[in-house]
């Protein structure tokens, strides 16, 4: 099967006339006519509805035409592969942790858009280790994720350390607990409210407990940040957040953050991506690009900025 033929039916259904699709080629009438009639006989069908004006495609023509238009982008998908000058177009497939979706992810994509219009950008949501292994096994094309401070990635990666995420401990002002500094051994009597297994600040403070060796009670699993800040306001346990979060918050005066001296931590942005096709280099930039600008609009201390951008593997 000729794809030109292909192109030439697709003109014609999108024309509504011969003419408007000879034109549109930059062929003889005659020659797209033939080319149309090339496909009939290879599906051995009729594709047009010739008494029709406008032409319509008949019931099979319609199938054909959403096969075409397939097969053709198909192909284009195929001929900029390897280029990255190329117009991109096809699917992006990004990866981001629910946190960082939140505050993080609407200027990007509308830079996304914006630069390439073509680009079908794919947003899958998912805690960070899975979101790693996604791209290591190809089923995401990048990802940003929010490590441990001690994270280290595969050397089958590109990774790129972005910014540095402060967390802070926070309790119900209705607890009582002091205003004066604390350690996490003070706190261990108390149940967490927190995300589920897999969540970077979890995992944060999850290993500063169990290098103390303290107790790590999870009393509730809840996705969100608002609604673990709620939970947290009406006395279910205490809680992680980052200081944005906690500010934006509707229940930031019912809350206390509590200064633990061995727990003044946080977490870690990292972007990465494995190799990539031509067409995808300079979108997975602008992304990479565009997250750096919001974390450090957002007050992160952007690693960008301070011109240490952390670097692993070569790919």
């Amino acid at each position: 099967m000729n794809t030109r033929d292909l192109e030439a039916f697709v003109a014609v259904v999108e024309g509504g006339s011969m003419v408007r699709a000879a034109e549109r080629l930059h062929l003889t009438q005659p020659g797209l006519t033939r080319r149309v009639q090339n496909l009939e006989t290879t599906l051995g069908a009729e594709l047009l509805d010739r008494q029709s004006k406008p032409l319509k495609p008949t019931a099979t023509g319609n199938e054909v035409y959403a096969l075409a238009r397939s097969v053709l982008s198909a192909v284009d998908d195929l001929l900029s592969v390897a280029s990255p000058d190329s117009d991109p177009c096809g699917e992006l497939r990004m990866g981001m942790p629910p946190f960082l979706a939140d505050v993080a992810l609407e200027k990007p994509v509308d830079h996304l858009r914006s630069a390439f219009p073509r680009l079908t950008l794919r947003v899958t949501a998912g805690w960070s280790p899975s979101l790693v292994q996604s791209v290591e096994r190809g089923a995401l094309d990048a990802s940003v994720v929010l490590m441990p401070s001690n994270f280290i990635p595969p050397d089958t990666l590109r990774a790129t350390a972005l910014a540095f995420q402060p967390t802070v401990i926070v309790a119900p002002r209705s607890l009582g607990l002091p205003d004066t500094p604390v350690t996490l051994a003070d706190l261990a009597r108390y149940v967490w409210v927190l995300n589920q297994n897999g969540c970077g600040m979890r995992s944060t403070l999850s290993r500063a407990l169990d290098a103390a060796g303290l107790p790590f009670n999870v009393a509730v699993e809840a996705f969100g940040s608002e609604l673990q800040l709620s939970l947290v306001s009406r006395g279910l346990g205490l809680g992680v957040a980052t200081p944005d979060i906690l500010e934006r918050s509707a229940y930031r005066d019912a809350l206390q953050v509590i200064d633990a001296v061995d727990f003044r931590t946080g977490a870690e942005v990292w972007f990465v991506h494995g190799s990539l096709p031509g067409r995808l280099m300079r979108p997975v930039e602008l992304l990479r690009n565009s997250l750096t600008a919001v974390l450090a609009e957002s007050g992160l201390a952007t690693y960008g900025n301070k011109g240490t951008s952390k670097f692993q593997g070569s790919g």
